[in-house]
């Protein structure tokens, strides 16, 4: 059982709350000049990773709700990014690509977001295996936290 004078005081969540206002500010910066919001370069990162994906199943893999996805693939089409085709297997379904457009910036993301963590793991030693382990544990978090609010949902 979880010692709940851990929660005490609603400090749980305060710090992961602040890191993610932080990460929000500069990476949002970061991305401006390449007209992509914060949140829709995980939408590029995960096509750049796998092409050809409905929406559906990018919600999945990113774990985010599907009107998310259609805002900001609808975005990322308007900036040239990304397109979509009708899957020739089940045609109510389109699978959306990168352009070449959307292929030239996944790089330049990259860099943004390594030198935002970058700056963010200072004084961290990363071959610590602490690290891995407390990355693995965010991703357990995370993942409880999801099939909780889908519960929910339903």
């Amino acid at each position: 059982m979880m010692n709940r004078d851990l929660f005490q005081h609603g400090a749980y969540g305060k710090e992961i709350a602040a890191i993610y206002r932080h990460l929000q500010i500069l990476v949002s910066a970061r991305l401006a000049p390449l007209r992509v919001g914060f949140g829709q370069h995980m939408f590029l990162l995960m096509l750049a990773k796998k092409e050809g994906l409905n929406q559906k199943t990018l919600s999945e893999l990113l774990l985010v709700d599907k009107t998310t996805t259609a805002k900001a693939i609808r975005k990322l089409e308007k900036e040239g990014y990304v397109r979509r085709e009708i899957d020739p297997v089940d045609f109510r379904n389109q699978n959306i690509y990168l352009t070449d457009d959307g292929k030239a910036i996944v790089p330049k993301i990259e860099e943004a977001l390594a030198e935002v963590m970058e700056a963010g793991l200072a004084g961290i030693d990363l071959d610590e295996s602490g690290y891995k382990e407390f990355m693995d544990l965010l991703k357990v978090i995370l993942t409880n936290f999801h099939r909780k609010v889908r519960q929910n949902d339903q």
